[in-house]
Protein backbone atom coordinates (compact mmCIF):
# COMPACT_ATOMS: atom_id res chain seq x y z
CA UNK A 1 0.00 0.00 0.00
CA UNK A 2 1.88 3.38 -1.38
CA UNK A 3 1.91 5.90 1.19
CA UNK A 4 3.14 9.85 0.99
CA UNK A 5 3.61 12.28 4.03
CA UNK A 6 3.65 16.31 2.60
CA UNK A 7 5.79 17.96 6.12
CA UNK A 8 5.75 21.82 6.97
CA UNK A 9 2.93 23.14 4.27
CA UNK A 10 -0.35 25.46 4.44
CA UNK A 11 -2.93 23.61 4.43
CA UNK A 12 -6.05 26.01 2.60
CA UNK A 13 -9.41 25.05 2.13
CA UNK A 14 -12.02 27.11 1.65
CA UNK A 15 -12.71 27.93 5.08
CA UNK A 16 -9.73 27.81 6.83
CA UNK A 17 -5.78 27.95 6.52
CA UNK A 18 -3.48 26.27 8.67
CA UNK A 19 0.06 24.32 9.29
CA UNK A 20 -0.22 20.69 9.36
CA UNK A 21 0.97 17.55 7.51
CA UNK A 22 -0.83 14.99 5.43
CA UNK A 23 -0.73 11.56 5.55
CA UNK A 24 -1.83 10.14 1.95
CA UNK A 25 -2.55 6.11 1.28
CA UNK A 26 -3.98 4.11 -1.16
CA UNK A 27 -5.45 7.42 -3.09
CA UNK A 28 -6.87 8.97 -0.15
CA UNK A 29 -5.80 11.73 2.39
CA UNK A 30 -6.19 9.54 5.56
CA UNK A 31 -4.36 11.93 8.56
CA UNK A 32 -4.00 15.46 8.91
CA UNK A 33 -1.89 16.54 11.70
CA UNK A 34 0.81 18.78 12.94
CA UNK A 35 4.27 16.85 13.49
CA UNK A 36 2.77 13.65 11.87
CA UNK A 37 4.69 10.65 13.55
CA UNK A 38 4.25 8.50 10.85
CA UNK A 39 6.36 7.14 8.05
CA UNK A 40 5.85 6.59 4.81
CA UNK A 41 7.33 5.51 1.41
CA UNK A 42 8.37 8.78 0.75
CA UNK A 43 7.94 12.47 2.01
CA UNK A 44 7.86 15.89 0.40
CA UNK A 45 8.82 19.09 2.05
CA UNK A 46 6.60 21.69 1.16
CA UNK A 47 8.20 24.51 3.22
CA UNK A 48 7.14 27.55 2.39
CA UNK A 49 4.24 26.45 0.35
CA UNK A 50 0.68 26.09 0.28
CA UNK A 51 -1.54 23.42 -0.89
CA UNK A 52 -4.34 23.29 -1.90
CA UNK A 53 -7.25 20.89 -3.15
CA UNK A 54 -7.02 19.96 -6.88
CA UNK A 55 -8.59 22.00 -9.10
CA UNK A 56 -11.22 21.63 -10.60
CA UNK A 57 -12.14 23.00 -14.16
CA UNK A 58 -15.91 22.66 -14.83
CA UNK A 59 -15.79 24.24 -18.40
CA UNK A 60 -13.31 22.39 -21.02
CA UNK A 61 -13.79 21.86 -24.95
CA UNK A 62 -11.66 18.51 -25.68
CA UNK A 63 -11.64 17.14 -29.22
CA UNK A 64 -14.74 19.54 -29.95
CA UNK A 65 -15.61 19.47 -33.99
CA UNK A 66 -16.40 23.13 -34.29
CA UNK A 67 -17.01 25.13 -36.96
CA UNK A 68 -15.67 22.89 -39.72
CA UNK A 69 -12.00 22.00 -37.78
CA UNK A 70 -11.80 20.68 -33.74
CA UNK A 71 -10.26 22.07 -30.97
CA UNK A 72 -6.19 21.89 -30.75
CA UNK A 73 -6.41 19.98 -27.55
CA UNK A 74 -7.33 16.18 -26.88
CA UNK A 75 -7.64 14.48 -23.69
CA UNK A 76 -4.12 13.75 -23.78
CA UNK A 77 -2.92 16.94 -24.30
CA UNK A 78 -5.15 18.90 -22.81
CA UNK A 79 -5.53 17.08 -19.12
CA UNK A 80 -1.57 16.89 -19.25
CA UNK A 81 -1.55 20.59 -19.53
CA UNK A 82 -4.75 21.10 -17.07
CA UNK A 83 -2.03 18.76 -14.21
CA UNK A 84 1.00 21.05 -14.96
CA UNK A 85 -1.35 23.94 -13.82
CA UNK A 86 -2.83 22.34 -10.82
CA UNK A 87 -6.01 21.50 -12.22
CA UNK A 88 -6.91 17.70 -11.06
CA UNK A 89 -9.96 17.33 -12.57
CA UNK A 90 -12.10 18.24 -15.76
CA UNK A 91 -15.91 18.55 -16.54
CA UNK A 92 -16.32 18.10 -20.29
CA UNK A 93 -18.95 18.80 -22.89
CA UNK A 94 -20.46 15.84 -24.54
CA UNK A 95 -22.35 17.21 -27.24
CA UNK A 96 -25.90 15.80 -28.95
CA UNK A 97 -25.90 15.63 -32.42
CA UNK A 98 -29.40 16.88 -33.72
CA UNK A 99 -31.56 13.86 -34.80
CA UNK A 100 -29.45 11.68 -32.25
CA UNK A 101 -29.50 10.01 -28.77
CA UNK A 102 -28.07 12.08 -25.80
CA UNK A 103 -26.46 8.91 -24.77
CA UNK A 104 -25.05 8.39 -28.31
CA UNK A 105 -23.34 11.89 -27.51
CA UNK A 106 -22.20 10.80 -23.84
CA UNK A 107 -20.68 7.60 -25.45
CA UNK A 108 -19.21 9.19 -28.74
CA UNK A 109 -17.11 11.77 -25.80
CA UNK A 110 -16.48 8.62 -23.98
CA UNK A 111 -14.37 7.02 -26.74
CA UNK A 112 -12.75 10.12 -27.01
CA UNK A 113 -11.47 10.31 -23.52
CA UNK A 114 -11.33 6.96 -22.43
CA UNK A 115 -7.51 5.69 -22.10
CA UNK A 116 -6.38 9.39 -23.55
CA UNK A 117 -7.11 11.66 -20.06
CA UNK A 118 -4.39 11.37 -17.85
CA UNK A 119 -6.59 13.72 -15.03
CA UNK A 120 -9.97 13.06 -13.95
CA UNK A 121 -12.95 13.69 -15.82
CA UNK A 122 -16.75 14.02 -15.97
CA UNK A 123 -19.18 15.41 -18.27
CA UNK A 124 -22.07 18.01 -18.63
CA UNK A 125 -24.23 16.71 -21.61
CA UNK A 126 -24.63 19.21 -24.02
CA UNK A 127 -28.17 19.59 -25.48
CA UNK A 128 -28.78 20.76 -28.35
CA UNK A 129 -32.68 18.55 -30.00
CA UNK A 130 -34.94 18.32 -27.13
CA UNK A 131 -37.95 16.44 -27.37
CA UNK A 132 -39.75 13.55 -26.40
CA UNK A 133 -37.42 10.81 -27.13
CA UNK A 134 -34.54 13.07 -25.58
CA UNK A 135 -36.43 13.92 -22.59
CA UNK A 136 -36.99 9.91 -21.74
CA UNK A 137 -32.98 9.68 -21.76
CA UNK A 138 -32.83 12.09 -18.77
CA UNK A 139 -33.56 9.68 -15.91
CA UNK A 140 -31.05 7.43 -17.23
CA UNK A 141 -28.62 10.29 -18.17
CA UNK A 142 -28.77 11.20 -14.16
CA UNK A 143 -29.31 7.70 -12.28
CA UNK A 144 -27.18 5.47 -14.58
CA UNK A 145 -24.48 7.80 -16.03
CA UNK A 146 -23.89 9.92 -13.20
CA UNK A 147 -24.60 12.64 -15.75
CA UNK A 148 -26.24 15.34 -13.79
CA UNK A 149 -25.69 18.96 -15.72
CA UNK A 150 -26.75 19.59 -18.87
CA UNK A 151 -25.94 22.52 -21.04
CA UNK A 152 -28.20 24.58 -23.20
CA UNK A 153 -27.11 26.89 -26.18
CA UNK A 154 -28.99 30.35 -26.49
CA UNK A 155 -27.39 31.13 -29.28
CA UNK A 156 -25.81 29.15 -32.43
CA UNK A 157 -29.13 29.31 -34.44
CA UNK A 158 -29.35 26.38 -36.42
CA UNK A 159 -26.49 24.10 -35.02
CA UNK A 160 -26.93 24.18 -30.98
CA UNK A 161 -29.04 26.76 -30.14
CA UNK A 162 -32.47 25.54 -28.69
CA UNK A 163 -35.63 27.44 -28.10
CA UNK A 164 -37.41 28.59 -24.81
CA UNK A 165 -40.41 26.31 -24.80
CA UNK A 166 -37.38 23.62 -25.42
CA UNK A 167 -35.43 24.70 -22.38
CA UNK A 168 -38.64 24.98 -20.57
CA UNK A 169 -38.87 21.57 -21.17
CA UNK A 170 -35.64 20.36 -20.34
CA UNK A 171 -35.70 22.23 -17.39
CA UNK A 172 -38.39 20.32 -15.76
CA UNK A 173 -37.08 17.16 -16.20
CA UNK A 174 -33.85 17.10 -15.01
CA UNK A 175 -35.36 19.01 -12.35
CA UNK A 176 -37.35 15.99 -11.72
CA UNK A 177 -34.52 13.95 -11.64
CA UNK A 178 -32.08 15.62 -9.07
CA UNK A 179 -30.07 17.29 -12.23
CA UNK A 180 -29.13 21.19 -12.91
CA UNK A 181 -29.29 22.70 -16.65
CA UNK A 182 -26.48 25.10 -17.49
CA UNK A 183 -27.08 28.03 -20.03
CA UNK A 184 -24.78 29.78 -22.82
CA UNK A 185 -26.79 33.30 -22.51
CA UNK A 186 -26.41 34.99 -25.46
CA UNK A 187 -29.18 36.15 -27.82
CA UNK A 188 -28.51 34.18 -30.93
CA UNK A 189 -31.35 35.83 -32.94
CA UNK A 190 -29.52 39.19 -32.22
CA UNK A 191 -26.40 38.36 -32.54
CA UNK A 192 -26.78 36.97 -35.60
CA UNK A 193 -28.86 39.70 -36.77
CA UNK A 194 -25.61 42.02 -36.18
CA UNK A 195 -22.99 39.61 -37.70
CA UNK A 196 -25.19 40.11 -40.77
CA UNK A 197 -25.21 44.11 -40.69
CA UNK A 198 -21.72 44.21 -40.28
CA UNK A 199 -20.79 41.91 -42.99
CA UNK A 200 -22.59 43.51 -45.45
CA UNK A 201 -21.08 46.76 -44.46
CA UNK A 202 -17.64 45.26 -45.02
CA UNK A 203 -16.61 45.11 -41.45
CA UNK A 204 -14.66 41.55 -41.54
CA UNK A 205 -11.90 41.91 -39.62
CA UNK A 206 -11.79 40.19 -35.92
CA UNK A 207 -12.77 43.33 -33.69
CA UNK A 208 -15.99 43.00 -35.35
CA UNK A 209 -16.47 39.51 -33.58
CA UNK A 210 -17.02 41.44 -30.12
CA UNK A 211 -18.61 44.25 -31.76
CA UNK A 212 -21.71 41.72 -33.03
CA UNK A 213 -21.62 40.27 -29.67
CA UNK A 214 -22.19 43.75 -27.78
CA UNK A 215 -22.87 43.77 -23.71
CA UNK A 216 -26.84 43.65 -24.28
CA UNK A 217 -26.96 40.13 -25.96
CA UNK A 218 -25.40 38.53 -23.16
CA UNK A 219 -27.43 40.30 -20.83
CA UNK A 220 -30.80 39.80 -22.43
CA UNK A 221 -30.13 36.35 -22.72
CA UNK A 222 -28.98 36.14 -19.17
CA UNK A 223 -32.36 37.54 -17.91
CA UNK A 224 -34.71 36.06 -19.66
CA UNK A 225 -33.26 32.34 -18.54
CA UNK A 226 -33.04 33.41 -14.53
CA UNK A 227 -36.88 34.35 -15.34
CA UNK A 228 -37.46 30.87 -16.89
CA UNK A 229 -35.38 29.32 -14.23
CA UNK A 230 -37.74 31.07 -11.56
CA UNK A 231 -40.97 30.68 -12.89
CA UNK A 232 -40.25 26.57 -12.87
CA UNK A 233 -38.26 27.19 -9.33
CA UNK A 234 -35.61 25.48 -10.96
CA UNK A 235 -31.59 25.74 -9.82
CA UNK A 236 -30.11 27.59 -12.99
CA UNK A 237 -26.20 27.73 -13.77
CA UNK A 238 -24.69 30.53 -16.04
CA UNK A 239 -22.01 29.75 -17.85
CA UNK A 240 -18.87 32.06 -18.68
CA UNK A 241 -20.54 35.52 -17.87
CA UNK A 242 -18.66 38.19 -18.63
CA UNK A 243 -20.30 41.34 -18.38
CA UNK A 244 -21.62 43.87 -15.81
CA UNK A 245 -24.98 43.80 -17.64
CA UNK A 246 -25.26 40.38 -17.14
CA UNK A 247 -24.34 40.15 -13.79
CA UNK A 248 -26.74 42.76 -12.79
CA UNK A 249 -29.20 40.88 -14.08
CA UNK A 250 -28.20 38.19 -11.59
CA UNK A 251 -28.41 40.73 -8.47
CA UNK A 252 -32.16 41.52 -9.29
CA UNK A 253 -32.98 38.05 -9.26
CA UNK A 254 -31.56 38.14 -5.46
CA UNK A 255 -34.74 40.57 -4.61
CA UNK A 256 -36.93 37.92 -5.33
CA UNK A 257 -34.84 35.51 -3.04
CA UNK A 258 -33.74 33.64 -6.46
CA UNK A 259 -30.18 32.08 -6.33
CA UNK A 260 -28.56 31.73 -9.72
CA UNK A 261 -24.81 30.16 -10.03
CA UNK A 262 -22.99 31.84 -12.16
CA UNK A 263 -19.18 30.75 -13.74
CA UNK A 264 -16.85 33.54 -14.68
CA UNK A 265 -13.58 32.35 -16.73
CA UNK A 266 -10.30 33.49 -16.32
CA UNK A 267 -9.66 35.52 -19.26
CA UNK A 268 -12.95 37.43 -18.70
CA UNK A 269 -11.16 38.58 -15.47
CA UNK A 270 -7.69 39.57 -17.10
CA UNK A 271 -7.70 40.40 -20.55
CA UNK A 272 -10.46 43.31 -22.27
CA UNK A 273 -11.99 44.04 -25.64
CA UNK A 274 -8.38 45.84 -26.60
CA UNK A 275 -6.96 43.42 -27.65
CA UNK A 276 -9.19 43.08 -30.82
CA UNK A 277 -7.71 46.26 -31.98
CA UNK A 278 -4.09 44.34 -32.34
CA UNK A 279 -2.98 44.70 -35.72
CA UNK A 280 -3.13 42.50 -38.60
CA UNK A 281 -4.92 39.35 -37.68
CA UNK A 282 -3.46 39.12 -33.92
CA UNK A 283 -7.06 39.50 -32.59
CA UNK A 284 -8.05 36.42 -33.78
CA UNK A 285 -6.73 34.85 -30.89
CA UNK A 286 -9.18 36.14 -28.70
CA UNK A 287 -11.97 35.85 -30.87
CA UNK A 288 -14.32 33.77 -27.87
CA UNK A 289 -18.24 33.82 -27.34
CA UNK A 290 -19.23 36.13 -25.20
CA UNK A 291 -16.49 38.14 -26.66
CA UNK A 292 -13.66 39.73 -23.81
CA UNK A 293 -15.69 42.93 -22.53
CA UNK A 294 -14.52 46.40 -20.97
CA UNK A 295 -12.09 47.27 -18.14
CA UNK A 296 -15.48 47.99 -16.25
CA UNK A 297 -16.79 44.40 -16.78
CA UNK A 298 -13.69 43.16 -14.85
CA UNK A 299 -14.26 44.75 -12.04
CA UNK A 300 -17.52 43.84 -11.70
CA UNK A 301 -17.14 40.24 -11.92
CA UNK A 302 -13.82 40.56 -9.58
CA UNK A 303 -16.79 42.27 -7.24
CA UNK A 304 -19.07 39.58 -7.61
CA UNK A 305 -16.89 37.06 -6.35
CA UNK A 306 -16.23 38.84 -3.44
CA UNK A 307 -20.15 39.49 -3.07
CA UNK A 308 -20.66 35.73 -3.74
CA UNK A 309 -22.55 36.29 -6.82
CA UNK A 310 -20.28 34.63 -8.99
CA UNK A 311 -19.10 31.05 -7.67
CA UNK A 312 -17.02 29.41 -10.32
CA UNK A 313 -14.01 30.19 -12.15
CA UNK A 314 -13.27 28.15 -15.17
CA UNK A 315 -11.49 28.83 -18.35
CA UNK A 316 -13.79 27.18 -21.27
CA UNK A 317 -10.66 26.00 -22.90
CA UNK A 318 -11.42 25.45 -26.27
CA UNK A 319 -7.80 25.94 -28.12
CA UNK A 320 -7.19 26.42 -31.83
CA UNK A 321 -3.63 27.26 -33.52
CA UNK A 322 -3.22 30.31 -35.74
CA UNK A 323 -3.89 27.88 -38.86
CA UNK A 324 -7.55 27.36 -37.94
CA UNK A 325 -7.93 30.50 -36.95
CA UNK A 326 -7.13 31.89 -40.67
CA UNK A 327 -10.21 29.96 -41.60
CA UNK A 328 -11.89 33.67 -40.71
CA UNK A 329 -9.17 35.32 -42.17
CA UNK A 330 -11.51 37.30 -44.39
CA UNK A 331 -14.39 36.86 -42.62
CA UNK A 332 -14.82 37.33 -38.64
CA UNK A 333 -17.96 35.52 -38.56
CA UNK A 334 -15.51 32.07 -40.10
CA UNK A 335 -13.00 32.33 -37.58
CA UNK A 336 -13.35 29.44 -34.84
CA UNK A 337 -14.30 31.04 -31.49
CA UNK A 338 -12.09 29.57 -28.70
CA UNK A 339 -8.56 29.87 -26.93
CA UNK A 340 -6.79 28.30 -24.64
CA UNK A 341 -6.19 28.67 -20.48
CA UNK A 342 -6.44 25.22 -18.99
CA UNK A 343 -2.95 25.32 -17.58
CA UNK A 344 -3.14 29.24 -16.74
CA UNK A 345 -6.07 29.41 -14.55
CA UNK A 346 -5.00 28.72 -10.76
CA UNK A 347 -1.65 30.19 -11.58
CA UNK A 348 -3.14 33.80 -12.73
CA UNK A 349 -5.89 33.44 -10.19
CA UNK A 350 -3.36 33.24 -7.36
CA UNK A 351 -1.32 35.60 -8.74
CA UNK A 352 -3.60 38.68 -9.89
CA UNK A 353 -6.39 37.69 -7.37
CA UNK A 354 -4.76 36.65 -4.20
CA UNK A 355 -1.54 38.09 -4.58
CA UNK A 356 -2.90 41.80 -5.52
CA UNK A 357 -5.34 41.28 -2.88
CA UNK A 358 -8.60 41.07 -5.07
CA UNK A 359 -9.93 38.10 -3.39
CA UNK A 360 -8.79 35.73 -0.34
CA UNK A 361 -6.93 32.86 -0.07
CA UNK A 362 -9.98 30.66 0.88
CA UNK A 363 -11.68 32.48 -1.80
CA UNK A 364 -9.42 31.40 -4.75
CA UNK A 365 -10.17 27.48 -2.97
CA UNK A 366 -13.92 28.18 -3.09
CA UNK A 367 -14.28 29.29 -6.70
CA UNK A 368 -11.43 27.08 -8.06
CA UNK A 369 -12.28 24.01 -6.20
CA UNK A 370 -14.79 23.38 -3.35
CA UNK A 371 -17.72 25.37 -5.61
CA UNK A 372 -17.20 23.42 -8.75
CA UNK A 373 -17.02 20.36 -6.87
CA UNK A 374 -20.30 20.85 -4.92
CA UNK A 375 -22.37 22.13 -7.28
CA UNK A 376 -21.74 19.12 -9.76
CA UNK A 377 -21.51 16.25 -7.34
CA UNK A 378 -17.65 15.65 -6.76
CA UNK A 379 -17.86 16.70 -3.32
CA UNK A 380 -16.50 16.23 -0.52
CA UNK A 381 -14.20 13.34 -3.07
CA UNK A 382 -13.35 16.25 -4.81
CA UNK A 383 -12.84 19.97 -4.01
CA UNK A 384 -11.38 20.13 -0.70
CA UNK A 385 -8.49 18.48 1.52
CA UNK A 386 -10.10 16.19 4.12
CA UNK A 387 -9.97 12.83 5.77
CA UNK A 388 -11.45 10.49 3.32
CA UNK A 389 -11.32 12.45 0.42
CA UNK A 390 -9.19 11.83 -3.12
CA UNK A 391 -5.62 12.81 -2.29
CA UNK A 392 -5.95 15.38 -5.50
CA UNK A 393 -3.58 18.41 -4.00
CA UNK A 394 -1.39 20.92 -5.50
CA UNK A 395 1.98 22.71 -3.88
CA UNK A 396 2.01 26.08 -4.75
CA UNK A 397 5.25 28.08 -3.97
CA UNK A 398 3.97 31.54 -3.40
CA UNK A 399 7.65 33.18 -3.92
CA UNK A 400 8.91 31.78 -7.02
CA UNK A 401 7.56 34.68 -10.12
CA UNK A 402 7.95 33.00 -13.77
CA UNK A 403 6.49 34.20 -17.01
CA UNK A 404 3.84 32.95 -19.31
CA UNK A 405 4.89 31.86 -22.59
CA UNK A 406 3.63 29.79 -25.85
CA UNK A 407 7.36 28.35 -25.39
CA UNK A 408 6.92 26.71 -21.85
CA UNK A 409 3.15 25.88 -22.13
CA UNK A 410 1.78 22.58 -22.07
CA UNK A 411 -1.20 22.93 -24.49
CA UNK A 412 -1.31 22.20 -27.85
CA UNK A 413 -1.45 25.27 -29.26
CA UNK A 414 0.89 27.90 -31.09
CA UNK A 415 0.08 31.02 -28.89
CA UNK A 416 -0.64 31.69 -24.92
CA UNK A 417 -3.39 33.93 -24.63
CA UNK A 418 -1.03 35.65 -21.89
CA UNK A 419 2.15 35.95 -23.43
CA UNK A 420 4.51 38.04 -21.70
CA UNK A 421 2.46 37.51 -18.46
CA UNK A 422 4.28 37.59 -15.16
CA UNK A 423 3.10 35.67 -12.61
CA UNK A 424 3.78 35.44 -8.61
CA UNK A 425 3.30 31.85 -7.40
CA UNK A 426 4.18 28.82 -8.99
CA UNK A 427 3.06 25.27 -9.33
CA UNK A 428 5.53 22.76 -7.72
CA UNK A 429 3.90 19.72 -7.00
CA UNK A 430 0.26 18.25 -7.82
CA UNK A 431 -0.86 15.12 -6.90
CA UNK A 432 -3.63 13.16 -8.14
CA UNK A 433 -5.22 10.55 -6.37
CA UNK A 434 -1.89 10.00 -4.05
CA UNK A 435 0.14 9.63 -7.07
CA UNK A 436 2.94 12.34 -7.76
CA UNK A 437 1.35 13.50 -11.27
CA UNK A 438 3.51 16.66 -11.49
CA UNK A 439 6.64 17.61 -9.93
CA UNK A 440 9.05 20.55 -10.85
CA UNK A 441 7.71 21.02 -14.09
CA UNK A 442 7.96 17.24 -15.14
CA UNK A 443 4.98 15.24 -15.65
CA UNK A 444 5.38 11.19 -13.89
CA UNK A 445 1.99 10.17 -15.20
CA UNK A 446 0.47 9.93 -19.13
CA UNK A 447 -2.66 9.07 -21.06
CA UNK A 448 -4.82 7.13 -19.33
CA UNK A 449 -4.08 7.39 -15.95
CA UNK A 450 -7.24 9.98 -15.90
CA UNK A 451 -10.63 7.84 -14.52
CA UNK A 452 -14.17 8.82 -14.99
CA UNK A 453 -16.25 10.38 -12.63
CA UNK A 454 -19.74 10.01 -12.15
CA UNK A 455 -21.43 12.67 -10.00
CA UNK A 456 -24.12 12.59 -7.71
CA UNK A 457 -27.44 14.26 -7.68
CA UNK A 458 -27.60 18.33 -7.53
CA UNK A 459 -28.02 19.33 -3.49
CA UNK A 460 -29.75 22.89 -2.55
CA UNK A 461 -26.00 24.74 -3.40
Amino acid sequence: MATLVIRNGTIVTATDTFQADLLVENEKVVAISKNLSARAEREIDATGCYIFPGGIDAHTHLDLPFMGTSSSDDFETGTLAALHGGTTTIIDFAFQTVGKSLKEGLYEWHKKAEGKAAADYAFHVAVVDFNEKTRQEIKDLIEKEGVTSFKTFMAYKGALMIDDRQMIGLMNEVKKWGGIVTVHAENGDLADSLIQINRERGNKAPRFHALSRPEIVESEATGRAIDIAFAGQHPVYIVHMTCEGALNRVKEATKRNQRVLVETCIQYLLLDDSVYERPGFEGAKWVMSPPLRKPKDQEALWNGLEQGLVHVVATDHCPFCMKQKEMGKDDFSKIPNGAPGIENRMELLYSEGVEKGRISINKFVEVNCSNPAKIFGLYPQKGTIAVGSDADLVILDPRVEHTLTRETQHMNCDYSSYEGWRVKGKVKTVLLRGTVAIENGKALVGKGFGKYLKRKKFEHF
